[in-house]
């Protein structure tokens, strides 16, 4: 102990030295965007550690949210794959107030055109259909674009005989488009079971946070489910039910490992395992 105050002395007077030195400024301004800080451990985290981590804290393995190009490139063979109906925009079918000017907002924020991105190609050789929810674009809400892709892509994977995954991610319907976002729920759901009748295979993969109507509809309908660590699941949030139920909900309540423990999820992966999962999963059952 005593060697390392010592130590600890040493290198405080060297950097006192250092500061004290002639046109030497007081302190040293870090350029923004070199570290992230860890929400959940508090560790500042060099921002290129953990772009080649796939956004997940080195110390602690919080999940960050990752963009939906980045997820894909790391789970295709080769990081190569063809997307579709990127042509497809929102618009603002009820005419809701400022949601116009939210949507330019989100569009040049992300460089998308709404939150749901759909791509082919091959993940341990076998050809696979993947939807991602993008959080980045409005808590990737499920609009009118956003279910249509979705069914699109179910379509697609039913059609070409090839098993799909969904990447869920989601804050829920939206609300500035009423009930055509409510009805993305059933369109779902009925393109879901014409795919389970032609035999072929959903895997649901729910990230942080997946709630409200997609949670009600197809992220909770795969074959496989398998859930991010920590991700938060749940229709309403915890804090609406202890408000509606008037009682405190378990430790935990809502969370992957409480769901998989309870049943609602199979399996829970870390990202770092994300494709050599999907690799097995895919060969065992197709």
């Amino acid at each position: 102990m005593d060697k390392i105050l010592k130590r600890r002395r040493h290198q405080l007077d060297e950097f006192k030295a250092y500061l004290g030195k002639k046109n030497t400024p007081a302190h040293v301004e870090i350029p923004d965007g070199l570290y992230t800080k860890c929400p959940q451990c508090g560790e500042m985290i060099p921002t290129n550690k953990l772009r080649d981590s796939l956004d997940v804290c080195p110390n602690c393995g919080h999940h960050f949210y990752i963009e939906s190009h980045k997820r894909l490139a790391a789970l295709f063979d080769d990081g190569q794959y063809k997307e579709y109906y990127s042509h497809m925009k929102t618009k603002d079918p009820l005419d809701f107030p400022d949601y116009d000017v939210k949507l330019d907002k989100a569009k040049k924020k992300t460089g998308m055109d709404d939150g749901v991105v759909v791509a082919s190609g091959r993940i341990g050789a076998i050809k696979t259909i993947v939807v991602v929810m993008d959080n980045h674009f409005m808590m990737a809400s499920m609009g009118t674009v956003a279910g249509e892709k979705i069914t699109r892509a179910i379509e697609m994977a039913t059609k070409k005989k090839r098993p799909l995954i969904i990447f869920s991610s989601s804050g829920g319907a939206r609300m500035q488009e009423g009930i055509f976002s409510l009805m993305q729920m059933a369109k779902t759901c009925a393109a879901l079971q014409r795919h389970l009748d032609a035999g072929l295979l959903y895997i649901s993969y729910l990230t942080h946070p997946t709630t409200g109507g997609v949670t009600a509809s197809f992220a909770m309908l795969g074959d496989i489910n398998i859930a991010e660590p920590n991700a938060l699941i749940g229709f309403a949030g915890p804090r609406v039910i202890e408000g509606t139920m008037k009682q405190k909900l378990p430790e935990g309540f809502q969370r992957s490992e409480f769901l998989e423990e309870h049943g609602f999820v199979d399996m829970i992966v870390n990202r770092a395992e994300m494709r050599q999962t999907l690799v097995k999963l895919l060969q065992l059952h197709v």
